[in-house]
């Protein structure tokens, strides 16, 4: 039987929220708040959340290698090479090779490599006031990819210019601060934790650039991984209706509480049949304030790989449990391997709270900081036990220096740690770029501006945010301290 759509009016969803009454009941109570003159809405609560929410309009481009599917020079056998090129009589007005990349030598050097080519386009999403002091907006890593220029519209009609403080792809996370803003206001932000499957949601974004819209639903599910959406997926499922634009628009609760950041739909053609997910809100909280501390996400592993419990592996393995994430190795020196999990072992808990699967264990612990002490909740030959870990360093990410301060421009920054001295790495500088042409080199490393000290990217944005005219950078190259001058 074909599964009818839920929709949920304002006047149903406040009378079951509010009284929890039976179907005749709440009949009861609508024609008595009619008759009233004050039938019940989410309009209080909406107008109170919409200032909070933008829209956000991107412009870029894209770089392409080019010629992936197509046939060029290097396809050709060499002793026909000569015979094709711009001057050859295969490729003269009128041949059908004349538009042939073979004879235009269209993305290719002088070595017949393929040349980058770059494309315009033109994206739009949501965000979320996040800080109304510092004009900080979170939205999804994915709106504001390869993004040259950022303009951000409030529901009042004003647009500011933004720009990315940082983002983490594999959280789909971006923080995105607007310029010479004034009168914001931020959304408050609830504790995801304590969602439970059919809380009511809303969902508010910017629909196929039409501007801020809302629609309603329920939490259809928690803990969605598995989807190959995001590296780190513990997504929050809904079904309010999210359509393309809707990304990194709000999820909130009936109070106006921000649980979770919109970010895909399941839509096999193309428009929101009922299914759509959302990065919780804790998430979205600890990824952002280590974008402002320190630049980059210092994102916490245990140092183990595994899979899903499925009831064939537990059996296969005499486990009594059916969910959970089982570990199939331990890397040496890891903070799984110092806190003493082994292979087999069987993750059932984080903090206390129970584990899905391996895919939500790992975003779990992918969202603490590098540091923090988590209690697991093992399984081992069919006995409980439970060990504490202290999370190590994953990967780090890496800052476009432009992001930072224009002077710059060209750098990848990351944070390091050399000796027991701390500073921010260039881990590559784009050639001709205003970071090249200040002297800035690969594998530099920024200990201080203008006579300040700077131990990581979060202290090199403060001093930055300053904008000050002339940039003196104290730099280490090698076994030597220099000075290098950027305004």
């Amino acid at each position: 039987m074909k599964k009818k759509s839920l929709v949920l009016s304002a006047l149903a969803l406040s009378l079951a929220m509010a009284m929890g009454s039976t179907t005749a009941n709440a009949a009861e109570s609508a024609a008595s708040a009619a008759s009233s003159g004050q039938l019940p809405s989410l309009a209080p609560m909406l107008e109170k959340v919409m200032p909070s929410v933008v829209s956000i309009y991107v412009e870029g481009h894209t770089t392409d290698l080019g010629r992936e599917n197509s046939v060029g020079k290097e396809n050709i056998p060499p002793q026909l090479q000569p015979f094709f090129g711009e001057n050859s009589p295969f490729c003269q007005e009128g041949s059908p090779f004349q538009s042939s990349p073979m004879c235009q030598g269209e993305g290719d050097d002088d070595d017949g490599q393929p040349q980058p080519k770059q494309e315009n386009f033109q994206a739009l999403g949501a965000g979320v006031v996040i800080n109304a002091e510092k004009g900080y907006v979170v939205t999804n890593s994915h709106v504001v990819d390869n993004a040259d220029k950022i303009q951000i519209r409030l529901s009042d009609g004003r647009k500011y210019d933004g720009k990315v403080l940082g983002k983490d792809p594999r959280s789909d996370i971006a923080l995105v601060q607007l310029k010479d803003f004034k009168n914001l206001t931020a959304i408050k932000v609830a504790d995801s934790d304590q969602l439970r499957v059919g809380d009511y949601t809303v969902a508010i974004g910017n629909p196929y650039g039409l501007g801020e819209t809302a629609t309603s639903g329920i939490v259809s599910a928690l803990g969605r991984s598995g989807l190959n959406i995001e590296n780190y997926e513990d997504f929050i499922q809904t079904d309010a209706a999210i359509n393309r634009g809707n990304s990194g628009g709000a999820l909130v609760n009936l109070n106006g509480e921000l649980i979770g950041l919109n970010t895909a739909i399941l839509a096999p053609g193309g428009g929101n049949i009922g299914i759509g997910f959302a990065i919780p809100s804790n998430m979205v909280k600890s990824v952002v304030a280590q974008i402002v501390e320190f630049g980059e996400v210092k994102r916490g592993e245990l140092g183990i790989t595994g899979t899903e419990l499925n009831s064939e592996l537990a059996q296969a393995m005499k486990v009594d449990a059916q969910r959970g994430a089982f570990v199939s190795q331990v890397r040496p020196k890891s903070a799984a391997d110092v806190a003493g999990i082994k292979a087999g072992d069987v993750i059932v808990t984080l903090n206390g709270k129970a584990v899905s699967s391996f895919s939500a264990l790992r975003a779990q612990v992918g969202s603490l900081p590098v540091g923090s002490k988590v209690a697991l909740g093992l399984l081992r030959e069919g006995k409980p036990l439970t060990v504490e870990v202290t999370l190590q360093q994953s990967n780090q990410a890496q800052v476009s220096s432009g992001n930072l301060y224009s002077g710059i421009e060209g750098a990848e920054l990351s944070n390091t740690q050399v000796d027991g001295e701390k500073g921010v790495k260039v881990d590559n500088v784009k050639p001709g770029s205003a970071a090249a042409k200040i002297g800035l080199k690969k594998d530099d490393i920024i200990l201080g501006v203008n006579q300040q000290a700077v131990q990581n990217i979060g202290e090199l944005r403060k001093i930055l945010d300053s904008k000050p005219a002339v940039l003196a950078l104290n730099v280490r190259r090698g076994d030597s301290s220099i000075y290098l001058l950027a305004q």
